[in-house]
């Protein structure tokens, strides 16, 4: 691995944090050289047992309704609390097209026997949450997560909150913590495999082996609303849509009450149209083999990760899409490099407020 960042205080704690816990020295998979297999197990391999999911609905400003899948069941022998006798409140977001995958599932089980709270985002309409307004969530639109956050927070005041995205929706969380600034109300985030440069990859398309039954996947979810989104799209354009780019315009941009340019819709809902702003310790897990999100030189902005004290880039050869495997399949190296940063980060920002003397919350 790779660690691109600002050198700075923060930087080193988080590099002794991962050596001290030896994360990224256990090897890799029996079969590092295909990143399509990794990946293709990653997302299909569901934990064994899986876990119970207590779900919540709730209600937006608009009367739109998100869901919030709250991973129950008992926790691990031995747990580790997350440092300081608190738990860590953790927000898991699924990918751009809802889907909760076994990688997903797999974090949430370990994050919840080391002690944290896990609890997954399952936006408008996906994952049976119900569509109650036709209206869906644009790629970089972080209002509803933004609404999301604050009720976590009021939920749990005295419990720092961590989130951590997958693939896709790592537009989703970027664009969330560039617009929020110092006031996201999260203590550390994560992104796993993002998409940094949402329109260049909607432009440049996946191969057809991932595109096609991710856009079947986004068909399916959506012909169960066709009905409510005829008052607002053309579903027949919608419904016969032959990529994701097509899908994302007919969607958004050829909408009938308010139509906008490719162009324009991408000035609102790119990643990192605000990261200058950003204020809260970012680690990006990425490969690149990465057979989704596309060539580095192109799709990295390896520029951010060096100018940046809260961009932190973990940077592996080999680990596909979401993969990131250890010898034994089913398990990712990825998931505990990701656990032990939001720990190595709340030790950090707990240290620097008792050395300011600042109080601690109750």
């Amino acid at each position: 691995c790779r660690l691109f960042c600002k050198p700075s205080a923060l930087a080193q704690h988080l590099v002794q944090s991962l050596r001290r816990s030896l994360v990224l020295g256990r090897g890799c998979w029996l079969w590092p050289n295909w990143p399509q297999l990794q990946m293709l197990w990653q997302l299909l391999q569901l934990p064994k047992p899986e876990p119970a999911v207590a779900r919540e609905f709730l209600q937006l400003h608009d009367a739109g309704l998100v869901a919030l899948d709250w991973l129950i069941g008992p926790r691990g022998a031995g747990s580790d609390s997350g440092g300081g006798g608190l738990s860590l409140v953790l927000l898991l977001i699924p990918n751009a097209a809802g889907k909760v995958t076994g990688g997903l599932l797999q974090l949430g089980v370990q994050a919840l026997q080391q002690g944290f709270v896990p609890v997954i985002f399952n936006r408008r309409g996906h994952n049976g949450c119900p569509l109650t307004t036709p209206c869906l969530q644009p790629f970089g639109d972080p209002g509803d997560l933004r609404e999301v956050v604050t009720y976590l927070h009021c939920r749990h005041p005295a419990v720092p909150l961590v989130a951590v995205s997958e693939g896709s929706g790592s537009g989703l969380l970027l664009a969330y913590l560039g617009e929020s600034g110092s006031s996201s109300r999260l203590a550390a985030a994560a992104c796993i495999s993002p998409i940094f440069r949402g329109r260049d990859w909607f432009e440049a398309r996946m191969p057809w082996l991932y595109e096609w039954p991710l856009l079947l996947h986004l068909k399916q979810g959506l012909s169960r609303y066709a009905r409510s989104l005829a008052k607002v799209v053309d579903v027949d354009r919608l419904l016969g849509s032959r990529s994701l780019r097509e899908l994302e315009e007919a969607l958004f941009c050829r909408t009938k009450s308010r139509p906008t340019s490719w162009e324009a819709y991408w000035e609102r809902n790119e990643p990192l149209r605000d990261a200058d702003e950003a204020a809260v310790p970012l680690l990006c897990l990425c490969s690149a083999d990465d057979p989704v999100r596309g060539p580095t030189a192109r799709s990295l902005p390896l520029e951010l990760f060096r100018s940046s004290p809260y961009f932190f880039l973990l940077l592996t050869s080999r680990g596909g899409h979401c993969g990131f495997p250890q010898r034994r399949p089913g398990h990712s190296w990825g998931h505990e490099a990701v656990l032990e940063f939001f720990r190595a980060m709340v030790e950090f920002l707990r240290a620097e407020d008792r050395r300011k003397g600042l109080p601690q919350p109750r």
